[in-house]
């Protein structure tokens, strides 16, 4: 499967941005979205993931309450919406697939098997 990550941008501090990831390829298969970032000098982390049949949700305690992962009806779209944006949240954004299970969704990085290109995101201050 192929991700194509997109809606980053510049942005003011307390301000908005909706990020969207669009799979592609082998979409007939279940998979589990989620969502890392990347600031420079720091390893990848964790922001929000959603089960492929969006019972479950994570979010990373630093992004909680505020940012809200959603998929579309045909689960082939992924949306991050950010709210309340921080200077601490600029980064590369990342999508990223797993193949989908019922029990639980991953956090960690070696729990996805396909990853998107990233898109920029820069709060500023």
């Amino acid at each position: 499967v192929q991700l194509q990550a997109s809606g980053g941008g510049l942005v003011q501090v307390g301000g908005s941005l909706r990020l969207s990831c669009v799979a592609s390829g082998r979409t007939d298969r279940t998979y589990d979205m989620g969502w890392f970032r990347q600031a420079p000098g720091r390893e990848r982390e964790f922001v929000a993931a959603q089960i492929w049949n969006g019972w479950l949700t994570k979010y990373a305690e630093s992004v909680k309450d505020r940012f809200t992962i959603s998929r579309d009806g045909a689960k082939t779209t992924v949306h991050l919406q950010m709210n309340n944006l921080k200077p601490e949240d600029t980064a590369v954004y990342y999508c990223a697939a797993a193949r989908g299970s019922n029990y639980d969704v991953p956090s960690t990085y070696a729990g996805y098997d396909y990853w998107g290109q990233g898109t920029q995101v820069t709060v500023s201050s």
